[in-house]
């Protein structure tokens, strides 16, 4: 089958002619029929965050179709719409069991530490393969396995309820994701904040009220809009220092500030005036969770979430598309999302 491969860090992913995977007694094998292309998989190919092993084929967005069943695997058939979790782990440690699998000792990320969806085939645990419903497209399908479910999950560690205020900081394919899914678990305002006036033109028509950065101080901005309250949660979705301590400072009393970006820069903060005497919370998210996944297909499904203006582009499984993608993700310079679509070739 073909393949995408990064055989060295730093530098472009080569084409490779590799065996089409088995899938062994409770795996699948998954035709695939779309693999979105991913900030981390840039991060990936340049060595920021290694794979554990060379070679290995990228991809941890992707969906498709079931075209084969190992032994004894019984809850699905050949022909089933999937898209596929994109951590593989043990599911019996104490991690897994509490529903924490993110904490896994031996998870295993698709793309990262086995190989992943810039192929034409991928073999995984049938437990892994999440049923996808006619009515969500293998493109959208895809892209919410990372960045929309990432988005949900930093909402849910933020425990957004409904009335409260959110501002989301960065705007791109998690960002017009975290907008919707806002709305969508009941909040009464929802703040975009980016860059790029073309990225909040697309907030806005999901019901955001937008701020550009760069133009003005956006926790002034906040404050202001808010009549001096602030936000209940804040999204940091970029990874730099700077946007994290806005999005402290933009806090309501006892608000909630996730951090969703990658980012290894130590970040400096007023603890007694940000985070002490107002009592507010700087929270981590890592991943997301397999059981998130139905509530995030559903809503995709109902149009209550509409993933069409975060798949902008498709190119082929072609290592020189690819690349290009890659280099303008890493450049900042790409669209929200690209996926490939490897049966365009």
């Amino acid at each position: 089958m073909r393949s995408l491969r990064l055989e060295q860090h730093a530098a472009p992913l080569v084409a490779r002619e590799i065996p089409t995977p088995i899938p062994q007694p409770g795996e699948v094998l998954v035709q695939v029929r779309a693999a979105g292309i991913c900030h981390s998989d840039a991060h990936y190919r340049a060595g920021r965050a290694g794979s554990s092993r060379l070679p290995r084929t990228l991809g941890h967005e992707v969906a498709g179709v079931v075209s084969a069943l190992g032994a004894g695997t019984t809850t699905h058939a050949i022909g089933d719409r999937v898209c596929l979790h994109y951590l593989v782990t043990c599911g019996r440690c104490a991690h897994c069991v509490a529903g924490r699998e993110q904490f896994c000792p031996d998870g295993q990320m698709l793309g990262n530490h086995r190989d992943g969806g810039y192929a034409e085939y991928i073999v995984v645990p049938a437990r892994n393969a999440v049923l996808l419903p006619n009515e969500v497209s293998f493109e959208h399908g895809a892209v919410m396995m990372c960045s929309t479910s990432t988005s949900l999950h930093a909402l849910r560690r933020g425990r957004l309820q409904p009335g409260e205020r959110v501002a989301v900081i960065g705007i791109g394919g998690l960002g017009i994701s975290a907008v919707q899914l806002a709305r969508a678990l009941g909040a009464l305002e929802v703040f975009a904040i980016d860059l790029d006036a073309a990225k909040l033109d697309v907030a806005r028509r999901f019901g955001a009220t937008t701020i550009q950065a760069g133009r003005t101080d956006v926790v002034q901005a906040v404050r202001d809009a808010t009549r001096g309250l602030g936000v209940d949660v804040a999204l940091e979705l970029i990874g730099a220092p700077d946007t994290m301590q806005q999005a402290v400072q933009m806090l309501a009393v006892h608000g909630r500030a996730v951090i969703a970006g990658l980012s290894r820069t130590p970040l400096s903060l007023d603890t007694y005036h940000h985070l002490l005497g107002p009592e507010t919370e700087l929270i981590g998210a890592n991943d997301h969770l397999l059981a998130e996944l139905p509530l995030l297909i559903d809503l995709a499904r109902r149009g209550a979430l509409d993933l069409g203006p975060v798949v902008t582009q498709s190119v082929p499984l072609d290592a020189a598309a690819v690349n290009g993608v890659l280099d303008a993700l890493d450049s900042y310079r790409a669209p929200l999302r690209t996926v490939i679509t490897p049966l365009a070739n």
